[in-house]
């Protein structure tokens, strides 16, 4: 080889070194999350190696408790240098730092991916702002799901209740033979999630979105309004004398050593059964308990900084492209709990469980809003302390109950 080839090949060789070199710091993504359990590590972990997979460089940027790193990533934003994506929960998280101009606007590529169509309603609506898509889902979570243990059914000789009513009289069988009916997280936000379920399971999807989003007062002269209020009393007396101050996965725990036999909760729960071995259809059951079953969803979404800089705008474009990648959704979900925010990912080498929720919400007339999409956090504070007062007060009558709610949605902003 002559020495201007070898220059030139040199030359060539360094070049091709140079622009590798740009394009994987072009391609460098900051992410800041909340995800800090094993479980959400294992999770998120999936995105990174897709967008390792993909050319790019995932700088993980986990930060533990949701306000901490909401507070955190919101700090960066307004101080100028925020992460490359940031994680939030669908609902009104978001709302200022779209109205400030801080968060990219990704519409063009949410038309180009037909998310409308591809996406139930419910989270569509907790992404857009003004028109347009500001956030990219990327599960759904199931907020009203019944766990139950297939063995202390099985020995009690008694079905699963496909209603609230049911599941009252089958509770009092439970707790004749000495088997805790309910496992309760004996926290306000448990005590809170609990009555959501049994509202929307037995009160129906109108009356959740009337309370929770309309805010409609007339709900309280409502004799079904009432007799929710009066099924949700009377569940008190189908939960364990421990239950107060206990910690949700304690709570699952009960029916995943056969010391309970139902327990209220969102999907992340099946973490706890799978954890200790178990598999949904065999050890344990899930349902959605009502006359006509309603799943109350939510989720999670990332946002995108808003930025000028061409380059940062590939990464972020890249880093969309690989979120709901139809690979990715199924690995991600499946290690989540949650389910594909596509609904027409293949979902049949999910588990049961998730199956069931995918054929549930493939029913737009099944998806109901989470609290959080509806729901002004004031509001959302003032009713967790109205329903914690009645649950913990058993001399509390339906009445005073439902006063309290009609000065919630007067006081609450």
């Amino acid at each position: 080889m002559s020495m201007k080839t070898r220059v030139s090949a040199y030359t060539l060789s360094v070049a091709l070194f140079c622009s590798t070199g740009a394009m994987a710091q072009q391609m460098k993504a900051e992410v800041l999350h909340w995800w800090t359990s094993a479980g959400e590590s294992a999770s998120v972990k999936v995105f990174a190696d897709q967008f390792t997979k993909a050319g790019g460089t995932w700088v993980d940027n986990a930060i533990a408790g949701g306000a901490n790193a909401r507070t955190a990533g919101i700090n960066r934003m307004v101080g100028g240098n925020p992460p490359t994506m940031m994680q939030f929960n669908t609902g009104k998280q978001f709302d200022e730092l779209v109205s400030n101009d801080l968060v990219r606007d990704v519409d063009a590529i949410a038309k180009a991916g037909k998310w409308r169509e591809i996406m139930p309603k419910p989270i569509v609506d907790a992404s857009v702002r003004n028109g347009k898509f500001y956030a990219v889902p990327v599960n759904i979570h199931g907020q009203n799901w019944m766990f139950y243990n297939t063995k202390v059914f099985a020995d009690a000789g008694l079905e699963v209740p496909k209603t609230f009513p049911e599941l009252v009289a089958t509770g009092e069988k439970l707790k004749a033979k000495g088997i805790i009916p309910i496992a309760l997280g004996g926290q306000p936000t448990w005590e809170h999630n609990l009555f959501r379920a049994v509202l929307v399971g037995h009160g129906g999807a109108d009356m959740f979105r009337k309370l929770y989003g309309a805010r409609d007062p007339q709900i309280t002269k409502d004799p079904k309004f009432k007799e929710t209020v009066e099924l949700f009393g009377k569940m008190r007396a189908l939960v364990d004398p421990g239950s107060p101050g206990r910690n949700w996965n304690d709570a699952t725990a009960l029916v995943i050593t056969n010391k309970a036999a139902m327990h209220f909760n969102g999907d992340w729960a099946k973490g706890e059964f799978t954890a200790a071995g178990q598999t949904p259809g065999k050890e344990y059951g899930c349902t959605l308990v009502g006359e006509s079953p309603k799943e109350v969803i939510g989720g999670d979404v990332f946002v995108f900084p808003a930025t000028k800089d061409k380059g940062q705008l590939a990464v972020q474009d890249k880093l969309i492209e690989v979120l709901l990648d139809p690979t990715t959704q199924l690995e991600f979900n499946k290690k989540k709990g949650s389910i594909p925010v596509r609904m027409d990912v293949d979902v049949s080498s999910m588990d049961v469980c998730a199956q069931k929720s995918n054929a549930v919400l493939k029913d737009p007339a099944n998806q109901v809003e989470a609290m959080e999409l509806l729901s002004t956090p004031n509001f959302s504070g003032a009713m967790q302390d109205a329903v914690t007062q009645y649950w913990n007060n058993p001399s509390m009558s339906a009445d005073a109950f439902m006063e309290k709610v009609t000065t919630a949605m007067r006081d609450a902003t």
